[in-house]
């Protein structure tokens, strides 16, 4: 076992302060930040060292080198937490190494990223998936006859999300397909490229994940299951509210997923729920923590002590989701649920729900004994609250 570990945890928004908070709380002391900005986790009395990095190849290696300087580390396990992060390790991996616990399979982890290579699997083993095609080039726009409308387009890398690009176009016919052509071959002309689908029926509400920490010897060590209550401040945005209520088939089809794949570290799998067959057909993967990880820790599986211990070789002892029986937990990012109750039509069933009728309520930011993270939270409530306003007046 190495004497001096530091956990360093990339990136500062609400999934970084939540592995802070579960590691802290397995009684994990040595915790960094590196992150580009000062953002919530920085404020975190938890951590014990924070270095502002660049995003790039040289910039982010050259703070984990001096991290491990300065701290006097022999080992750093290294968490991600954007899809920025990862591209950037894998370019650095070969000279970080030895000296780090870098949490995915080097080998795929480019490959895997690339939705349409996940759909790929889904069809070799059996696992539902909306109908969908590549674009990469502006002559493959004549694929999407292929599909029916509507068809919701996305960015087939996340990382492509960074760029100037919409997230996910929704296309209601062909009119509006017509409309956007040229926004699209835009983007495909400066080598962004898109995956196109079938839209599936539904709100936020039918959005389910599987979350799984698979080691570097082909284990799934812990996992756990749950859905989003809502997200902000759309269909197709972030976490806002988030439960453990889930079937198991969502835990079957994201276990074969990790597994098929070759998966390693913590991944989630994401479906949407199609009533019109009954099945949960997977949206994309996550090869990193999301947002709303934290329900994992509030219900008694810690993916990242998880892999704070086997990067140590130190034995893990898997735990079930026995609370599924008996504890209705709701996990809720306040900033996201107050905006959406204020922007969002009709939302205050949704608002209600999400915060009184489950029998615990967990909150993503606050915490009493370490207040400054919730103190600055408040600044992106103003900032979401300040642009919801400005969008109405442009209306």
């Amino acid at each position: 076992m190495k004497k001096n570990i530091y956990c360093v945890v990339l990136g500062g928004y609400v999934n970084s302060y939540n592995i802070i908070k579960e590691l802290y709380n397995n009684k994990v002391k040595n915790i960094a930040v590196i992150d580009n900005t000062n953002n919530i986790a920085r404020f975190s009395n938890k951590i014990k060292y924070f270095k502002k990095s660049k995003y790039t190849n040289i910039d982010l290696e050259k703070a984990i080198v001096k991290l491990k300087k300065n701290t006097n580390s022999d080992y750093l396990i290294i968490y991600p937490t954007s899809d920025e992060h990862i591209e950037i390790l894998h370019n650095i991996f070969e000279n970080i190494k030895s000296f780090c616990y870098i949490p995915f399979n080097n080998l795929n982890i480019k490959k895997n990223s690339d939705k349409f290579v996940q759909y790929n699997f889904c069809k070799k083993h059996n696992i539902p998936y909306p109908k969908s095609v590549k674009l990469t080039t502006t002559k493959e726009l004549a694929h999407l006859k292929k599909l029916k409308f509507p068809i919701i387009i996305k960015p087939t890398f996340s990382k492509d999300r960074k760029k100037k690009v919409f997230r996910a176009l929704q296309i209601n016919n062909s009119e509006e397909l017509t409309l956007n052509k040229c926004k699209i071959k835009n983007k495909l002309n400066n080598n962004i490229h898109f995956i196109a689908s079938e839209y599936i029926p539904g709100d936020d509400t039918n959005i389910y994940s599987y979350i799984g920490f698979r080691s570097k010897n082909k284990k799934i060590l812990n996992e756990w299951h749950g859905k989003k209550l809502n997200q902000y401040p759309n269909n197709f945005g972030n976490f806002s509210s988030a439960s453990n209520e889930c079937p198991d088939i969502v835990l079957e089809q994201g276990r074969t997923l990790l597994t098929v794949m070759d998966l390693e570290g913590i991944a989630q799998p994401e479906f949407k729920y199609d009533a019109r067959d009954k099945k949960y057909k997977l949206t994309e993967i996550n090869l990193r923590s999301m947002m709303w990880h934290g329900l994992g820790h509030n219900i008694g599986i810690d993916l990242h002590y998880t892999q704070y211990l086997d990067a140590q070789n130190i034995k893990v002892n898997p735990k079930k989701e026995t609370h599924k029986n008996n504890t209705k937990i709701h996990f809720v990012y306040f900033a996201h649920e107050f905006s959406n109750l204020i922007f969002r039509k009709n939302y205050w069933k949704n608002f209600k729900y999400n915060l009184f009728s489950s029998n615990k309520v967990k909150f993503a930011i606050f915490d009493k004994t370490d207040l400054f993270p919730f103190l600055y939270s408040l600044k992106f409530l103003i900032l979401i609250l300040l642009k919801g306003i400005k969008d109405k007046l442009i209306k």
